[in-house]
């Protein structure tokens, strides 16, 4: 399936380094970029939670490099950051629930890996660092959709990490003269994402059961809502974000989502249609640190980046489960 166009500007002489590039999202990013004949391509991943196995297609293309390092070491940053012109800052460790679990893991990684990235891209001069927010640090906010200006206090560790990111993106954009740009994102889900450990995120858990043909677990009642987001869309708003021109645009954070929510239920009630299965989930109880609702006003994102997403709910989980069908039958 060849990826859409997301960027209009020659891409053919510039440098791109994305970290967490073996990652879910940093490797639909590299994906793309591959795919649109980008100058230079360099990931950074410590492997930790991600696989190499999802950019070992790129790896011995001349304009890809991966470095295996971790964002906690300063030096490992700058080096990663030398002769880059662009930023896609995704490395992180993502999960509320591990974020309560090892708040000080979730610190190191998200905050201070954070600040060793943003600290090298501002010594190595690059043109514009871009990074991953979450709709986390909305928090106990109440009002539905969010809006970028109005959040709440953070519920769990994980949503202060990505808070703290936020905060150091504003002052290192007006006291250095930086470019920033922070994405939260809703929900991304897709091709890549592993159904793999304790903290894998729903929709994974759920297509896997489905094809295991074993009830998963919904927390609660399932009844909380989510702005479930296709990767495809996550990748249009950095690629966006990475080139846009407009002054304007610069030094925003912008909500990545689709503007659309769903239910926990009826999410595995459309998994399981897709799979022709009748299992039933099992309800537990709920998780701490979690948000009931979710849904994203995208009106920033549209009229300042022009991020239009391309791919609805119905679309996107049939994209990915035949994924996931497809790796079944590759693992067999």
């Amino acid at each position: 399936m060849t990826s859409p166009l997301f960027h209009t500007m020659d891409i053919s002489k510039s440098s791109f380094l994305i970290t967490g590039g073996s990652g879910f999202i940093g490797s639909n990013i590299v994906a793309y970029l591959v795919s649109h004949n980008a100058g230079k391509v360099r990931i950074l991943d410590n492997l930790l939670t991600s696989s190499i196995e999802n950019i070992r297609p790129f790896l011995d293309l001349p304009n890809v490099e991966f470095i295996e390092g971790d964002i906690r070491d300063s030096e490992t940053c700058a080096t990663a950051c030398k002769r880059i012109d662009f930023v896609s800052h995704q490395a992180a460790l993502g999960s509320v629930p591990r974020s309560v679990k090892d708040p000080q893991t979730t610190h190191a990684i998200n905050a201070t890996g954070f600040l060793n990235m943003i600290v090298a891209a501002r010594d190595a001069k690059v043109k514009r660092f871009v990074y991953a927010s979450s709709s986390s640090v909305y928090g106990d906010h109440p009002v539905l959709p969010k809006v970028e200006a109005e959040t709440g206090k953070p519920l769990s560790p994980y949503a202060v990490s990505k808070k703290t990111n936020e905060l150091y993106a504003s002052v290192f954009a007006n006291t250095y003269g930086m470019e920033v740009i922070g994405l939260r994102y809703f929900n991304i889900y897709g091709p890549n994402q592993s159904p793999d450990g304790a903290y894998a995120a729903v929709i994974p858990l759920f297509m896997q059961a489905v094809l295991d043909n074993k009830s998963p677990f919904i927390d609660g009642d399932g009844e909380q809502t989510r702005d479930f987001t296709y990767v495809e869309n996550a990748v249009q708003a950095n690629m966006r974000a990475m080139l846009v021109q407009d002054h304007n645009a610069l030094n925003q954070i912008y909500n990545v989502a689709v503007g659309e929510r769903s239910s926990i239920n009826e999410l595995f009630n459309n998994i399981a249609r897709l799979g022709q299965s009748d299992l039933k989930a099992i309800h537990r109880a709920s998780r701490a640190g979690d948000i009931q609702n979710s849904l994203a006003d995208i009106s920033k994102a549209k009229n300042l980046l022009g991020y239009s997403p391309s791919i609805h709910l119905a679309e996107g989980l049939k994209r990915t489960f035949e994924w996931f069908r497809q790796s079944a039958l590759k693992s067999n």
